[in-house]
């Protein structure tokens, strides 16, 4: 029997004569299977072939179509994915269909595989597998024998002689000369004629005691390793069990477990059935461990034995053997595990191939959107220079929008960026810690500190005229008084401006973080200057306001003529004189007030009620000014700073001093330059993927075309 596709599946029509089902019908017919009808479809095409045994005329005529056929269409589906294995396109998050061969120590993992390959494979006490063993065998009359490992290292093999040692020399170099483990793999490429066209991992031997020489954590690297490989839902878990063992007790299967609970995805094998036939029927029927592809029962090669003498006596102990002649035939044999896993392999790739094409194209598109986002390679200092001012203009546009035009489409869910509100925030609150109408000491009675400042004021001149200088006395105290305040609004603009601008300009500059430090220079210049010239500012609002009484504001005149409308100063007179009426007496914007203390001095007391009223009435068109004045140096010094100032000085930071600042734009930071390159390297990896599969299917499609 030749093993794997290449026997086809036979129909047998009702005239008696056979037919063939191409190749590509049956991966098509497989990928529609559920996983857990392999074990029915195998059963199916071991009946069909046994139908056709007869049929002798055929036959050669059968199994050279069949060849084509499959060297046409599916074996460059299995080539396509060792090559996409070869070229690590997993270490871009792209998991390839795998079978997995994994088993406790000793318990004919290295037998299983030799039977398939036809080859000896290294053995010895304790772990034989220190590394990931990738199997590569295919089908073919030119023999081909090679290692490959260490990043494209490849070492032909001259004999199957030399296997054995050839892999141990290269585990030697990879994992060390004594007996500890390592994840990097090693890839057997066996080529001969009859072996079954399969690419299988083998995985070190779960071992839980380390013995002298291995790590303490022996089991724990050997678990790590075991689980990356059969996580993934692409992997097929082969479990080798030996029949001396109870299964349930089995580390592979309480491993196998942990990522396949249902056993969809795990085929067992079974070994050294002629050690233990007692029970093994009940064992691989009974199914205890949820094995949902089925169970292979097979006899290891004894001592000297050929690989056909060995596969002869399998044949005669499941067909003589009183209790494992009584296992079903599609149950048993290393013919039989070679043709389910070829059927496996053909349709999870099948399957998958879609899938993987898919993350290719995915994982492409990001990569290349990642690159082309980041900061383009400067070689010149003429390309600097543009890209510098290209930032320059990127972060102009930005702060136009969050401090000039108040749009904050660019950050709609941070508050911390909308400009032009949080500038109006604050001028709300320092327009309220501005008092309209100061209130006294509260250590002065009503009327006590415009009393003493009238009888300073006084000199020999006309009744009922108030004294200007008594006026300024006043309003210069109350200017002195909250003079803090438009200083503390300018210097809360300017922190929060200096922020938003520093975050602004970084986030425009990250991809030249080398630039970064001479742009916070210039902002924190820039923002030095703007705040030296509102304090300039605000002591000249503060000093004009000293400096003359003066108003063309109606709102003071209102003011006035309110109060005497109220009838307030007639009322306050009235009560100050008659000592016989009410001490207390509502006012205006003092409530009800005591006025008895006044009483001894009524003329002064009237003088001080008219100076109080109206500097009253003009205190509120000075706050006015403080709050408008202050109000459009702001945004005028803000819009200023946007469109010009900002430019400028960055320009003298960066450009000037020799192009200091631009010179070292020209070298990228270390992880500038490591990111930059992991992704050419990731874009260029998946093109040649991409390049692969779509040839795979050219080659495919046209074979298609030619034997139609």
């Amino acid at each position: 029997m030749v093993l794997g596709f290449q026997s086809g599946v036979l129909n047998t029509n009702q005239s008696g004569s056979s037919s063939i089902i191409s190749p590509c019908l049956a991966i098509d017919l497989y990928m529609h299977l559920r996983i857990d009808d392999y074990e029915e479809a195998a059963e199916l095409e071991l009946e069909l072939e046994m139908e056709a045994a007869d049929v002798k005329p055929r036959s050669t005529a059968a199994g050279s179509a069949m060849a084509a056929s499959y060297n046409d269409q599916i074996r460059p589906l299995l080539d396509a994915v060792d090559r996409l294995r070869q070229l690590n396109v997993s270490q871009e998050g792209i998991q390839l269909p795998t079978i997995v061969v994994v088993g406790d120590q000793s318990s004919g993992k290295s037998s299983v595989l030799e039977s398939l390959a036809g080859i000896s494979l290294p053995r010895g006490q304790g772990i034989c597998t220190r590394v990931p063993l990738v199997m590569r065998l295919q089908d073919g009359d030119e023999a081909k024998l090679q290692v490959e490992y260490g990043g494209g290292r490849v070492v032909p093999i001259a004999s199957e002689a030399e296997v054995a040692d050839a892999i141990d020399a290269a585990t030697a170099e990879i994992a060390g000369s004594g007996k500890g483990i390592s994840d990097a793999p090693i890839t057997l490429v066996v080529r001969k004629k009859g072996v079954p066209d399969l690419t299988l991992v083998d995985l070190p031997g779960i071992t839980r005691v380390p013995v002298q020489g291995q790590p303490e954590d022996i089991y724990d690297q050997i678990a790590r390793i075991i689980r990356a490989y059969i996580a993934p839902k692409e992997s097929i878990v082969l479990n080798v069990l030996s029949a001396t063992v109870d299964f349930p007790t089995c580390e592979s299967i309480r491993m196998s477990q942990q990522v396949d609970r249902t056993g969809e995805r795990t085929l067992a094998v079974v070994t050294k059935a002629d050690r233990a036939p007692e029970g093994l029927l009940e064992k691989v029927t009974m199914d205890d461990v949820h094995i949902g592809l089925g169970y292979v029962c097979v006899r290891n090669r004894i001592g000297d034995e050929t690989y056909e003498e060995a596969r002869a006596a399998e044949a005669r102990l499941f067909q003589e053997h009183p209790l494992l002649s009584r296992i079903d035939k599609s149950m048993v044999g290393i013919p039989t595990l070679a043709r389910r896993l070829t059927q496996i392999q053909g349709s999870i790739i099948a399957r998958c191939l879609p899938d993987i094409v898919k993350q290719i194209n995915d994982k492409l598109g990001r990569s290349s959107d990642e690159l082309s986002q980041m900061p383009p390679d400067l070689t010149t200092v003429a390309d600097a220079v543009r890209e510098f001012y290209h930032i320059v203009k990127q972060a102009r546009s930005s702060l136009e929008k969050v401090l000039v035009r108040g749009e904050f489409d660019e950050h709609p869910d941070d508050p911390r960026l909308h400009g032009t509100a949080r500038i109006a925030d604050m001028l709300d609150c320092y327009a309220s810690r501005l008092p309209r109408c100061p209130a006294a000491s509260d250590a002065e009675p009503f009327l006590a500190a415009e009393m003493r400042v009238l009888e300073e004021a006084k000199s020999i001149n006309l009744p009922n005229f108030l004294p200007r200088s008594a006026l300024l006395v006043l309003l210069k105290k109350r200017l002195e008084s909250v003079a803090h305040v438009p200083h503390d609004f300018a210097r809360q603009v300017w922190d929060y401006v200096e922020q938003l601008v520093m975050g602004v300009l970084q986030h425009h500059s990250r991809g030249y973080p080398q630039v970064q430090p001479s742009c916070r220079r210039a902002v924190q210049s820039l923002m030095d200057k703007a705040r030296e010239r509102s304090a300039r500012h605000v002591k000249e609002l503060i000093d004009m306001e000293l400096a003359a009484d003066y108003t063309a504001n109606p709102d003071y005149t209102a003011r006035w003529n309110a109060v005497v409308a109220s009838d307030a100063h007639g009322r306050f007179l009235r009560a100050v004189e008659d000592g016989s009426a009410a001490a207390a007496v509502d006012l205006p914007g003092a409530g009800e007030t005591d006025v008895s203390h006044l009483r001894p001095r009524p003329k002064l007391a009237g003088q001080a009620f008219d100076l109080k009223a109206r500097l009253d009435a003009y205190w509120s068109c000075v706050v006015l000014r403080l709050v408008d004045g202050l109000a459009l140096h702001i945004l005028y010094r803000v819009k200023r700073l946007v469109e010009k100032d900002l430019e400028d000085e960055l320009a003298d930071q960066v450009v000037g001093n020799n192009m200091d600042g631009v010179e070292r734009m020209l070298v990228p930071t270390p992880a500038t330059a490591a990111k930059r390159d992991r992704l050419r390297k990731s874009i260029s990896l998946l093109r040649e993927c991409r390049e692969l599969v779509a040839n795979t299917m050219d080659k495919i499609n046209a074979a298609a075309t030619d034997r139609l």
